[in-house]
């Protein structure tokens, strides 16, 4: 902004910041990008996929993508729906007309003309043909006694001149409006010295020096002052395939009187001849524009050649954004803008949301939150994880805060001995400070920041991790989510990802010596890392091999002997598939007795290794309520059948409570009813 020297004025004066990028744009809200991001990655999409589509709707309240493309689709409908290219033609009719009202008044008035003469002209007159150009052809060897009507009659010939040039040099028309016979030669000297200038250059001589001579000899006719004759051809190229759309766009009836009219513009058959000569200069030297397209446009406004060639311009520019507003093609990013065409066709308000969008694409490359993997795809990286964990942990501190019993997740286990891990300081947090962690942050944010190198080292709140500590009896976790295809038809997919996501999350940054393992089952079961969970696309094969999961979770739980076992199991169906000796899964539907005895075997061998189960119910299917109640008094396990919005709260909160000391949450009562559903605790 500029500021008025107050000597001279009480007021000031401000005008658009144009100096670089807006200092007062609101930040890039990354958070809420990652959670929409994170969202649609958990609900099957890639990760590509979820930042297009993220880009597409828009973040927050701003527009998208979509948004655009609609405003850059009304601009087109609007210029299409407008305009007719006959302007030109209407406008020699309407010059004609006055021409001869003029004269047949004139022959009406005089009377001295001879009778003979008098009868000679008006039969001229009426037998002139109906199309413009064959009027004005005919009228060429006419003896006008109208002085007012023989100067509207040359007037056609000037206004076809300046609309052919306006045609390929923007603004003729107007400041040729009555040119002199000096200004018709220096017109053609330009053409002249333009056609010398683009030849040498396809001959591929240097033509810096000429190009300097040619502007300051015609400058007037270029007033944006291309730098280098490369510019210079992009410009008239542009406007001369323009000029080819408009003309192809003509009814041939159209193009035949614009023909012979063009023949008589300026009073020279030259100036056609020149222009035809340029333009097959700029085809050949520019053969990727558009030469041969057209428009259809049915408006009520007439323009004319040179107004035409502008809107079809527009027309192009519109094209041109909606394309790169698609962003179809392999490689595409919001680099590809152009900004200045966006604010030159839709305002610079849409431009200030197209940047914004480029912000937000710029900030979540560069933030590391995206990567290429090894096959070259977009993922989510361990920190987007672990931002979008975090996320998903902070919703679900809620819904546990407002739970009777419910379990701060800030002070989980901090009345026991330091565990050696840290975490962000939070209000109200009174354990000491870890000074190492909390220097290192200083250090890394000064330099990530480019702070000021005066040797000292400023801390900010946002630095200090204080030191945690957890009960001292550590836990061994398994959580085995079913991946069947029932999940993902159930709407479950999400809820179980993010489950998953928000167990990691907590574990890895509250309670580091727990060991973690997630095992997913279907028709066989797998150890799987949390991004490959979190990746995870609907499985739409059938089958729930509970028998399989058990078997990893044991063997975790044998690995970890001085850890206190924790089973956790997700699941909306009964067991319907087991795994043989030789490593095949059996599948069959009602379940086989010896699927459902194989998964109670593997239960009890938990139960043996003192593990504290509890099975999160997901549906009303009753033979997996009868399964679960009669497992659940078998191992003395807890029952919680939750709703699926609420499974990550269950599964938090029963975490929380099995690895306590006393082991008072294992009975479930930490979350509430609107958790455990019907679920309760059987002892054996």
């Amino acid at each position: 902004m500029v500021r008025a020297n107050r000597r001279l004025t009480r007021f000031s004066r401000y005008r658009p910041y144009t100096d670089g990028p807006d200092p007062l744009a609101p930040p890039v809200d990354l958070r809420a990008a990652l959670d929409a991001i994170g969202e649609d990655v958990m609900a099957g999409s890639s990760a590509e996929g979820a930042l297009r589509e993220l880009l597409r709707r828009g973040a927050g309240d701003g527009p998208g993508l979509d948004d655009l493309a609609r405003r850059v689709a009304e601009r087109r409908r609007e210029l299409v729906g407008r305009h007719r290219l006959d302007g030109t033609l209407e406008e020699v009719r309407q010059i004609l007309e006055r021409a001869l009202r003029a004269e047949r008044g004139q022959l009406a008035r005089d009377v001295d003309m001879d009778e003979g003469d008098r009868a000679l002209a008006q039969m001229q007159l009426d037998a002139l043909p109906p199309s413009p150009a064959g009027a004005v052809r005919e009228l060429a060897s006419y003896p006008w006694r109208s002085a007012e009507a023989r100067a509207e009659y040359e007037r056609i010939a000037d206004l076809l001149g300046r609309e052919m040039l306006d045609q390929r040099f923007a603004g003729m028309k107007q400041a040729l409006e009555g040119a002199t016979d000096a200004d018709r030669a220096d017109l053609e000297q330009m053409l002249d010295d333009l056609d010398d200038l683009l030849a040498a250059h396809a001959r591929g001589e240097d033509t810096t020096g000429a190009l300097e001579r040619f502007l300051d000899r015609h400058g007037e006719h270029f007033p944006e002052r291309p730098g280098s004759v490369d510019e210079l051809l992009d410009t008239l190229a542009q406007r001369a395939a323009a000029a080819g759309r408009l003309r192809n766009s003509l009814t041939r009836e159209q193009r035949r009187e614009l023909d012979a009219l063009a023949q008589g513009a300026f009073g020279s058959p030259g100036l056609a001849e020149r222009l035809a000569r340029l333009d097959g200069t700029l085809r050949s030297l520019r053969p990727g524009e558009d030469w041969s397209g057209s428009e259809r446009l049915d408006g009520d406004e007439g323009v004319g050649l040179g107004e035409g060639v502008g809107v079809l311009s527009d027309l192009a520019d519109l094209d041109a954004l909606a394309e790169q507003l698609a962003q179809a093609h392999p490689g595409a990013s919001l680099d590809d803008l152009d900004l200045e065409t966006l604010a030159r066709q839709l305002g610079p308000d849409v431009a200030v949301d197209a940047r914004a969008l480029q912000r937000l694409e710029e900030a979540l490359r560069s933030s590391g939150a995206l990567r290429r993997g090894a096959d070259g795809r977009l993922a989510l990286s361990p920190k987007a994880m672990r931002l979008l964990g975090k996320g998903i942990l902070r919703d679900l501190t809620g819904t546990l805060s407002a739970r009777a019993g419910a379990h701060d997740l800030d002070r989980a286990g901090a009345a026991g001995e330091r565990s050696g891990s840290t975490r962000e300081w939070a209000f109200g947090d009174t354990e000491p400070w870890d000074v190492t962690r909390t220097l290192t942050n200083a250090v890394l944010r000064r330099a990530g920041e480019g702070g000021p190198a005066d040797g000292r080292l400023r801390i900010d709140v946002r630095d200090v991790e204080v030191q945690e500590t957890e009960a001292r009896t550590r836990a061994c976790v398994a959580l085995l989510v079913d991946t069947s295809f029932s999940m993902a038809m159930e709407g479950r997919w999400v809820p179980m990802k993010r489950t998953a996501l928000a167990l990691h999350t907590l574990v890895s940054s509250r309670f580091r010596g727990d060991a973690l393992q997630l095992v997913g089952f279907g028709r066989t079961a797998a150890v799987m890392p949390v991004e490959a969970l979190v990746g995870l696309d609907a499985q739409w094969e059938q089958g729930t091999n509970l028998h399989h999961a058990l078997l990893l979770a044991n063997r975790h739980f044998r690995r970890h002997p001085d850890a206190r076992p924790v089973l956790l199991v997700v699941t909306d169906g009964e067991p319907t598939a087991h795994l043989q000796p030789d490593g095949e899964a059996v599948f069959q539907y009602p379940p086989d007795p010896r699927t459902i005895a194989l998964a109670v075997h593997e239960l009890d061998a938990a139960a043996r290794l003192g593990a504290r189960t509890t099975v999160f119910r997901l549906g009303d299917d009753p033979g997996l309520a009868r399964f679960v109640d009669g497992i659940a008094r078998r191992v003395g396990g807890t029952v919680v059948a939750p709703r699926a919005e609420d499974l990550g709260a269950a599964v938090i909160g029963s975490y929380l409570g099995s690895r306590s000391e006393d082991g008072r949450g294992g009975r479930g009562d930490g979350p509430d009813d609107a958790l455990r559903g019907r679920g309760g605790r059987w002892s054996r």
